[in-house]
C-alpha cells in the first residue's frame, strides 16, 4: 500500500497536477488583488466578492473553481492511469505474481488514488488560505447564517469543505479505475474518465432531467453550504457521502469482476 502511494508521488506528473491545483486559489487572490474596487456581488465565482473583506474566501473560491474541470481532470488522470498504465508498460503480469492477487492489487490502486483526492483538494484549500493570508486582512468571518464565527472555527470550517469536496470526488476515482480495466491504454481510460464527469454535470444542468439529477456523481459536488452555516447540518454531506458510496460499491464491483476475467498478457 504505501509503496503504491510512494511511486505516485515520485512521479514528476503527480506534483505538476498539485501545483497546477494550487496555483488556482492563489491566481484569483493576485486577480483580486490587482483589481481596482470589490468586484460585484453575483458576478464570477461564489464568495468571489467577499475576498477583500477576508482572505480566507480566497480557499472557499478556489475550490468552487476548481471543483467542475480542475479536480475531476487530475482526479481522472490519476484513476485512469491505474490499471491501463501498468498494462501499458508491461509490468502488471509481474504485479500479479503476488501471492494476494487481483483484488489486492485493485484495492492498493484505489487508496492510492483515494490519497490523490484528499492531496489535490488540501492543495487548493492549503494554496488558498496562505495566499489569502498574504494578499487580504484575516479576521474573524461572516457564515452564510449571519453567524460570526473566529478565525481557528474558520480554518476548521474551510477543512470541512476540504473533506467534503475529497468525499465527492471518490465516486469518480471509482468510475476511473473500471475504465481503466477495460483498455490497456491509460490515455483513452483518463480521457474517458474525465469526460464522464463533464457529462455527469452537463446532464445535472438540464431541468428536464430533474428525476436522474439524485442519481449523477457530480449532483452533491457543490452542495457545501450547509458547512458554512451554523450550527452546522450535515444533510447534505450525509447524502453526498452515501452517493458516493453507491458508486463505489457499483463500480469496484464492476472493476473486480471485469480484472479477475482479464486475460493479462502484458
Amino acid at each position: 500500500m504505501a509503496s503504491e502511494v510512494s511511486v505516485l508521488y515520485r512521479r514528476w506528473r503527480t506534483w505538476a497536477m498539485l501545483a497546477a491545483l494550487a496555483a488556482v486559489p492563489i491566481l484569483i487572490a493576485v486577480a483580486v488583488r490587482l483589481t481596482t474596487g470589490t468586484p460585484a456581488a453575483g458576478r464570477g465565482p461564489a464568495f468571489l466578492d467577499r475576498i477583500t473583506q477576508n482572505g480566507l474566501f480566497v480557499a472557499i473560491t478556489g475550490l468552487i473553481v476548481s471543483i467542475p474541470l480542475f479536480l475531476p481532470l487530475t482526479v481522472g488522470v490519476v484513476a485512469g492511469d491505474t490499471i491501463a498504465g501498468e498494462a501499458s508498460q508491461g509490468t502488471l503480469r509481474y504485479l500479479l505474481v503476488a501471492p494476494a492477487g487481483r483484488l489486492r492489487l485493485l484495492v492498493v490502486k484505489y487508496v492510492a488514488s483515494a490519497v490523490f483526492c484528499v492531496t489535490a483538494t488540501l492543495a487548493v484549500a492549503i494554496a488558498g488560505v496562505l495566499s489569502g493570508m498574504a494578499l487580504f486582512p484575516i479576521g474573524p468571518v461572516t457564515l452564510l447564517s449571519g453567524d460570526t464565527i473566529e478565525i481557528g472555527e474558520s480554518l476548521v470550517r474551510v477543512l470541512l469543505v476540504a473533506g467534503y469536496v475529497t468525499v465527492s470526488l471518490l465516486g469518480l476515482s471509482a468510475i476511473g479505475l473500471f475504465i481503466s480495466t477495460l483498455t490497456d491504454v491509460p490515455v483513452g481510460a483518463m480521457a474517458a474518465t474525465i469526460v464522464l464527469s463533464v457529462v455527469s454535470q452537463v446532464l445535472d444542468s438540464i431541468p428536464q432531467l430533474e428525476w436522474l439529477h439524485p442519481w449523477l456523481f457530480s449532483h452533491y459536488w457543490l452542495g457545501f453550504a450547509d458547512l458554512l452555516r451554523q450550527p452546522i447540518s450535515w444533510q447534505s454531506f450525509g447524502d453526498n457521502a452515501l452517493l458516493q458510496l453507491g458508486y463505489f460499491v457499483l463500480f469496484g464491483a464492476l472493476a473486480y469482476g471485469r480484472f479477475t476475467t482479464k486475460d493479462v498478457l502484458s
